[in-house]
């Protein structure tokens, strides 16, 4: 498995489908959301990481419907990507707590509702 750290972009569009199978313009709507509006993709930018995650084995295909003349494709998060978003988010975790716990040691207590 790899355990180089993800880009965010990545890790937020495996985020999305842990949610379940989406289709291209769900994932972005999804990611904006869940970023808090930080990260916008482009669809560009988002079907060339889709391409590059199912080469990796991470995300696949899950079916196509056509939609006002257009197809939709939907995409599913593998079980291979499950188990790489889940290291993912326990190397974060581990990041989170100990920038945490060295930043109240100096008396700084994070504001969990905004910025520090």
């Amino acid at each position: 498995m790899n355990t180089r750290s993800m880009q965010e972009p990545t890790f937020l569009i495996l985020t999305a489908l842990a949610g379940g199978p989406q289709h291209g313009y769900g994932i972005i709507t999804d990611v904006l959301r869940i970023s808090g509006e930080r990260v916008r993709l482009r669809a560009g930018t988002l079907y060339a990481a889709l391409d590059r995650l199912e080469g990796d084995g991470l995300v696949a295909p899950e079916g196509e419907e056509i939609v006002d003349g257009r197809a939709r494709r939907y995409y599913r998060l593998t079980p291979a990507g499950t188990a790489r978003l889940a290291a993912e988010a326990e190397r974060l975790r581990h990041n989170v707590e100990t920038a945490t716990g060295r930043l109240s040691r100096l008396g700084f207590v994070p504001n969990p509702g905004g910025a520090a």
